[in-house]
């Protein structure tokens, strides 16, 4: 036995060390995965957190992971092979150099074969079919997931990615346009028509359960199409190192059934409700910079960051990092790089009372 382990190649030893830290890591991959930070709020429903790209929930996602497993396949059916031939060869050498040894006389050298005809007709044309059945494979994925037009029937909805946050614009039944931040909402069973820009620099939109992943980049218009299965809520990520906070540059896609997703775009189609005890608030958010740089429909036209029109109806803050409550959103205006280090957004020393006042206003625009 230390003499058959003594002539394995040290390659084959990492090549199967290789191996069996791949079967492990898919198999870790079928568990509940969180997307780049274990303190993301939680999800959920069936298979929520999960972001495998092994458990995909639409046809684009399932090309995908079916093209995947076929090279995999292929590729582990060449190394098993390879490797059997390597321990028959290495297992006959040791033997005949046993044998050798047991006959009197010198040791003769094993009879050296110089060419084989259809061992070189089959290392040739082995590859070529493999080549062959992959490139044709590949060619089928790309022209069913990489449409240039939108499928029949589709939601077009404009993606943008921002430092580090995505906004998201639909149109509403009125013809107008409906814009929130960070949560994507979609019809389940009707596939939907990403438009991608960015308004600075390169992104990556991505996520892995409905899609592959598509560049998202500035002076240039993307476009990829996804298609839920059924409802429930699905994680992405932006794929593309784009600074500071881009661990924290999350997506979450809300996938409904077609009403549900009617009534929620006719009410972020509609002025959010706000009381009259916040009134306060409201001035506060008008008297200072927040005005300047978040919108709210019939209050302010901010442009720079995440507009707020229904603040209160969404799940988390911070690009779907942050869980929405009335104490983390006290922390992230008083000083947001408490929460999310290198943000895009200062603190504008607001006093406790105007920070209560402020937290006060937006809880109430759902």
């Amino acid at each position: 036995m230390r003499r058959f382990l003594s002539a394995v190649p040290f390659s084959w030893l990492i090549v199967g060390s290789a191996l069996v830290l791949f079967f492990v890591a898919s198999a870790a991959a079928q568990t509940q995965l969180e997307v780049c930070d274990p303190s993301i709020p939680a999800t959920q429903g069936s298979g929520a957190g999960v972001t495998s790209v092994l458990e995909p929930r639409s046809k684009p996602a399932r090309e995908i992971r079916d093209l995947g497993l076929l090279v995999v396949a292929i590729c582990a059916a060449i190394f098993a092979v390879v490797q059997a031939f390597l321990v028959i060869a290495i297992v006959r050498g040791i033997r005949d150099a046993r044998a050798a040894k047991s006959l009197p006389g010198e040791p003769t050298e094993p009879v050296q074969v110089y060419g084989s005809l259809p061992i070189e007709v089959a290392w040739t044309v082995i590859p070529i079919i493999i080549v062959f059945v992959l490139t044709m494979v590949t060619i089928r994925t790309i022209r069913d997931i990489d449409l240039t037009k939108p499928p029949l029937g589709a939601l077009a909805v404009t993606a943008i990615g921002h430092q580090w946050w995505w906004e998201f614009r639909y149109t509403a039944a009125d013809g107008s346009t409906v814009i929130t931040a960070n949560e994507m909402h979609i019809p389940s069973g009707r596939p939907i028509w990403v438009r991608l820009e960015s308004a600075d620099v390169i992104h990556s939109f991505w996520v892995p359960r409905l899609s592959g992943k598509l560049d998202v980049i500035p002076a240039k218009t993307n476009e990829l199409w996804i298609e839920a299965d059924e409802p429930g809520i699905y994680l992405g990520q932006c794929a593309e190192y784009c600074g500071t906070q881009h661990a924290h540059m999350l997506i979450r896609v809300y996938a409904e059934a077609q009403a549900e997703f009617d009534a929620w775009l006719t009410r972020e189609a509609a002025p959010p409700f706000e009381e009259v005890a916040a009134a306060v608030g409201r001035k506060t958010f008008t008297d200072f910079a927040c005005m300047n740089c978040h919108a709210i429909a019939g209050t302010s036209a901010g442009m720079f960051g995440p507009n707020l029109s229904h603040l209160a109806s969404r799940d988390t803050i911070g690009s779907g990092y942050i869980l929405l409550n009335e104490a983390n959103l006290k922390q992230w205006i008083h000083d947001p790089n408490t929460l999310k280090p290198g943000c895009n957004m200062p603190s504008l020393q607001l006093s406790d009372a105007q920070v209560d006042g402020l937290v006060d206003y937006l809880m109430t625009l759902k």
